[in-house]
């Protein structure tokens, strides 16, 4: 190749290559001219790409140990279980066997479709009680090298010095008095000032790349949300800072609660099977700590209630309780209190639904959740 390159340009030059003598001429070290050598030729093409990661692999250990003879009864609970998460790859389920006691080892490894499949198999999966003996622990196969490497000696923690966080209210304390917008064009995000008095737009943070699919404020203009394929994370302060992150695999809605103490992430799953509907996924998080407070599962279909998202109406939940968002209602037949662990009081959903129907918790949800526990106190009895 080098050649025919080499004659191609001396004939265009006019040069007579017999009568050129190549021993007398040497290049500087590393100086190719351009020219090709035949072995980086070859190499020109595109890189072969290889998957060597395990991101849509998971470990679930804790399951029963059992003999051959249930093994297929074993392997049928555990992909029945798993396939909820999302689909399972063909020969995707891997139950190991002890070859002297011909008995399973108590863990398995499931390769899902995707890592979003994995990684919602880890987030609702872990801890799951199969029976009382047990209770699954999850964890994703790429974790496995960082358990290895734990120190075997116990050392304290690092004590990080205290750092104030920024005022979260900072935008309020504009001279002008002017509130703050979000537009995105591309992959740029940009925060401006909201100045009606001048042309020219006033810029107060700009970002590539700051979300995948969308951001969104909170009710009182606290936080400024993003959306990402892993969850969603909150910023706000002077800087826009981030705050804290929510995992929730391939989400798609969020929602704040008035107060913006809950954050809601709902996401939509394909079923394994077509003739099934979409499978929903709905977490609350706590803002401040990013603790999940409760999380709903259940078919599309559960959520349907004449909204216009895969047959699920947005947003899901309805808040009472004043700026403490201490009630959530899911429906117009169940009431959630925050404080104590989501006590739930069933009642009557015919009568509710007859009596408050679309303005469950409005305009007065203290009074409305009165009328609540006098139903179900009468229920009860």
């Amino acid at each position: 190749m080098a050649e025919v390159m080499a004659m191609e340009t001396a004939s265009r030059l006019g040069i007579d290559l017999s009568n050129v003598d190549w021993d007398s001429i040497h290049l500087p070290p590393g100086e190719d001219c351009g020219i090709l050598s035949d072995d980086e030729d070859l190499n020109e093409g595109d890189p072969l790409e290889f998957d060597g990661g395990f991101s849509n692999i998971v470990v679930v250990d804790n399951i029963p140990i059992v003999p051959t003879e249930k093994f297929e009864k074993l392997e049928g609970v555990v992909r029945k279980i798993s396939s909820q998460m999302g689909v399972i790859k063909e020969e995707g389920l891997w139950i190991p066997i002890d070859p002297a006691s011909q008995k399973t080892l108590g863990y398995c490894f499931v390769e899902f479709n995707t890592p979003q499949e994995a990684e919602l198999a880890k987030e609702k999966l872990h801890n799951y009680k199969l029976d009382r003996a047990h209770i699954w622990a999850v964890n994703m196969f790429d974790d496995i090298e960082k358990f290895m490497n734990v120190p075997d000696e116990w050392a304290p923690p690092e004590t990080k010095p205290y750092v104030p966080g920024e005022n979260l209210q900072h935008w309020l304390t504009d001279e002008k008095a002017r509130d703050q917008f979000v537009i995105r064009s591309g992959s740029d995000t940009e925060v401006l000032w909201n100045d009606a008095r001048h042309l020219k737009p006033d810029p107060v943070y700009k970002r590539q790349f700051w979300t995948e699919s969308f951001v969104q404020w909170s009710p009182l203009g606290t936080y400024l949300a993003t959306v990402h394929r892993q969850g969603a994370a909150v910023w706000g302060g002077a800087s826009f800072s981030r705050l804290m992150r929510y995992s929730h695999p391939q989400v798609k809605l969020i929602d704040f609660s008035p107060g913006e103490r809950f954050l809601v992430t709902y996401s939509s799953h394909e079923p394994s099977n077509p003739r099934d509907t979409h499978r929903v996924v709905l977490n609350i998080f706590d803002v401040r700590t990013g603790k999940v407070m409760r999380d709903f599962k259940g078919s599309a279909d559960e959520f349907a209630v004449g909204g216009a998202v895969s047959g699920v109406s947005w947003p899901v939940f309805r808040w009472g309780g004043g700026k403490e968002d201490k009630y959530v209602a899911t429906s117009v037949t169940s009431v959630h209190e925050m404080e104590n662990g989501f006590n739930i009081w069933s009642f009557n959903g015919k009568l509710l639904y007859r009596i408050l129907k679309d303005h469950f918790f409005q305009p007065t949800p203290m009074l409305v959740l009165a009328l609540v526990e006098l139903l179900c106190s009468d229920i009860d009895q």
